[in-house]
């Protein structure tokens, strides 16, 4: 796989013009063996999950971090489709040189799992953290709800609750969410709140693990999933071990979904090299 080189510790903020037009803002750090890093709901290129991983790969690599559509310095061209992004993850790869390795996280990993089915030999490698899938009865009808009143809030324009609603739906305690709505940082999810819905559409309406997508893998996957995250990303880790063809299992002793960037780091660089 060519190495991508970097003349720089950090590259200026540039971009990618997808298929569609829409143009894709991303940063590059490290050079070597290309990493894309897809983040999950609500993430941008300028939070702090992704950054500090970036860095801690960038000895070995060159990583790409990137805003999503419709996120941060990227644009958005409706209507929406998760095929749209597979082609923003498919216009960075072919940025620099045609191929490269995925880490997707939460619904990033979803993602990137869409990608590595559709764009084949391209995907080097895939790597998926506590992929936000959950096959369960209860799952599915939770997401059936949580899809009812997502897209009520959002069609009236409720920016706010809708970040809020999705903050419960995935177990943030309410006094935690009330905090935060009269913090700095509050606008700048309300800007991100329509994105949600695109999150929902990759993970698909009710969130069951995509048997037959993900048997279409060819790449050499390695998934992951926190000793303390929820027990429906657990179970879809074992699942996603069986049914991808070339798929390893690795738990982060004492990770939760919110996986700190130290964790992964040494276990992304062993499987990438």
């Amino acid at each position: 796989m060519p190495k991508v080189e970097d003349k720089g510790e950090v590259s200026m903020t540039s971009s990618v013009t997808s298929k569609d037009g829409t143009k894709i803002a991303y940063e590059k750090i490290g050079h070597g063996p290309l990493i894309i890093i897809v983040g999950g709901a609500l993430s941008t290129k300028s939070g702090w999950t992704e950054p500090k991983l970036a860095m801690l790969l960038a000895p070995d690599f060159a990583v790409i971090n990137y805003d999503r559509r419709g996120r941060g310095d990227s644009t958005d061209t409706p209507p929406y489709s998760p095929q749209r992004e597979v082609e923003d993850i498919d216009a960075l790869l072919n940025e620099f040189g045609g191929s490269g390795y995925l880490y997707g996280l939460s619904s990033g990993a979803a993602l990137a799992l869409n990608a590595a089915s559709e764009l084949g030999d391209k995907v080097r490698k895939l790597a998926l953290y506590d992929a936000a899938y959950d096959s369960s009865n209860e799952g599915r009808k939770a997401t059936r709800e949580y899809n009812r009143q997502l897209a009520d809030l959002l069609a009236n324009g409720k920016r706010g609750d809708a970040v809020a609603l999705f903050m419960k739906f995935v177990g943030v305690p309410d006094e935690q969410i009330n905090f935060m709505r009269k913090s700095e940082m509050w606008p700048g999810l309300e800007a991100l709140a329509p994105t949600l819905a695109y999150d929902i559409a990759v993970l698909g309406e009710e969130r069951s693990v995509p048997i037959e997508l993900a048997s279409k893998v060819t790449a050499a996957t390695l998934v992951m999933y926190g000793e303390k995250s929820p027990v429906s990303m657990r179970e879809t880790a074992q699942t996603l071990k069986k049914v991808i063809p070339n798929a390893q299992l690795r738990m982060l002793i004492g990770q939760t979904h919110d996986v700190q960037p130290e964790a992964p780091a040494p276990v992304l660089v062993e499987f990438f090299q």
